[in-house]
């Protein structure tokens, strides 16, 4: 897993390297890395380094230090190097000083906006980790003029650092280099980020703030039937979906737990002919009080807010099995929170609510949609899957996990089922509740995107390509292996 820390902690882990470090050598260490990168974009985009031209648009404080040593190293390559100087007063002396000697030059008014016109690639060194809110009118002006891939020092400006959030005008960065370690930008925004470029300080730092999983470590954790392995051992999933009115949500959920290599799933619900008719492998029945033994639930989507689809919910949550609760199961808990009383604390609960549900759960997720998750986690002692273009997964014990989506084929009516029913098998499996989600949320995305293949899909696409993103998961990992 990667993982990303807060800006504060960071900061916090910097002070003794600091302290043990001369003056000054770390700086170089990171403009040195993002030198490197800077020539490697530069050769991709123009086919050379050497004689081609840089912009550095110079904030105050050490982000801008970084980036003027950065153009020392570039003019130590051959490369023309601009500062553009947002404050010339307030401008890092010692990079400044050292840029001028090894022969680059400085640019303000109506030259800075050539210089950044001109340029082949621009380096971003405006604000760095202590900055909050969008870029100052002056720094959003000399961007309008700039047209070359830019190269973010640390982290794009005008973007928060812990919240990934923008709110205004900001820099959109092909590539990042990064120092000592990712923040949560990195991993919540990469949209902004490009490709994200870790420089080491050597930084002493546990837990982070927040986890993103990658195809390997999916594929490390997703069950698959061992040599003594039986339907049993595998899991039984236990689906209880869809109405009269919405059985399709039931044939979703169902046949994403049937594919997500559940060794068994049971339905219950009115649904239960539409469910059989398209999963044969299914064993339906009418209630749960009928469904025989499972090892995990999926409650909720298209079971509808009436009595019915209340009293069905209670049941699943007092059964003492790890549950999945989404759609209308999620709008019932709103509406009744003493059906949580249903369920023993220490029963493992994933709710999987987009915006307007998790609104209607606990309150309006606003701009940190990190540290509302968290506080729901803790607050209703469940996981919470907060979905989004950037879904957030985040446990009670305070883990975090962010999943963002290729592309936006996922938004399409029944989408959020085939998620549930992924879960559901997983939780079956015994995988702890928060990478059960994390893990799901991950296989969705690439299904999607699978599915979608550059056009608009629809829930049955994306359920139908669960198998195949299965497979290249699994041939990733053994690629890792091998």
């Amino acid at each position: 897993m990667r993982g990303a820390w807060t800006s504060a902690r960071v900061r916090a882990a910097e002070e003794p390297v600091l302290a043990a470090t001369p003056e000054g050598a770390l700086m170089r260490r990171a403009a040195f890395g993002v030198a490197v990168q800077a020539a490697e974009l530069l050769a991709e985009h123009t086919g050379a380094v050497s004689g081609r031209r840089v912009a550095l648009l110079v904030g105050v404080g050490n982000n801008g230090g970084d980036a003027l040593w950065a153009g020392v190293f570039l003019r130590r390559r051959g490369v023309a190097v601009t500062a553009v100087l947002l404050d010339a007063e307030r401008t890092h002396p010692a990079g400044l000083g050292a840029l001028r000697r090894a022969g680059g030059r400085t640019a303000t008014g109506t030259v800075a906006a050539a210089a950044l016109e001109h340029a082949d690639v621009v380096l971003d060194g405006i604000v760095g980790l202590a900055a909050r809110g969008p870029l100052r009118a002056k720094a959003a002006e000399l961007v309008e003029h700039v047209s070359a891939p830019i190269l973010a020092v640390d982290m794009p400006s005008g973007v928060d650092p812990d919240t990934g959030v923008t709110s205004g005008p900001h820099i959109r960065a092909e590539r990042t280099v990064t120092f000592g370690a990712r923040k949560p930008v990195h991993l919540l925004n990469p949209a902004v980020c490009g490709s994200v470029h870790l420089v080491d300080l050597g930084l002493e730092l546990d837990s982070p703030d927040v986890y993103a999983l990658d195809a390997v470590d999916v594929g490390l954790h997703w069950p698959v039937p061992g040599l003594a392995d039986d339907k049993y051992t595998q899991g039984v999933a236990g689906i209880a979906a869809g109405s009269s009115t919405y059985p399709g949500a039931a044939v979703l959920a169902a046949g994403a737990a049937v594919l997500a290599t559940a060794g068994m799933v049971r339905y219950v619900g009115p649904a239960a002919e539409a469910v059989r008719a398209q999963w044969p492998e299914v064993v339906a029945t009418g209630s749960v009080a009928d469904a025989g033994r499972v090892q995990s639930w999926v409650a909720g989507p298209g079971i509808g807010t009436g009595s019915e689809g209340r009293d069905t919910l209670e049941r699943v949550l007092a059964d003492g099995v790890p549950v999945c609760v989404d759609a209308d199961g999620i709008n019932l808990l709103a509406r009744s929170p003493t059906l949580f009383d249903a369920r023993d604390p220490a029963t493992p609960l994933v709710l999987t609510p987009h915006d307007r549900e998790f609104a209607r759960l606990v309150g309006d997720p606003g701009s940190d949609r990190v540290g509302a998750a968290r506080r729901a986690a803790v607050d209703l002692r469940s996981v919470v899957l907060l979905k989004g273009n950037t879904t957030i997964v985040a446990a009670p014990d305070g883990r975090v996990l962010a999943n963002v989506a290729r592309g936006s084929w996922l938004a399409t009516a029944g989408s959020g089922d085939v998620l549930s029913g992924l879960v559901g098998a997983l939780l079956a499996s015994g995988m702890d509740p928060w990478l059960a989600a994390g893990c799901s949320a991950w296989l969705h995305s690439l299904a999607g995107e699978l599915a979608a293949r550059g056009a608009p899909t629809s829930a049955s696409g994306i359920l139908a390509a669960i198998p195949e993103a299965l497979r290249g998961i699994r041939v990733q990992q053994a690629h890792r292996e091998y």
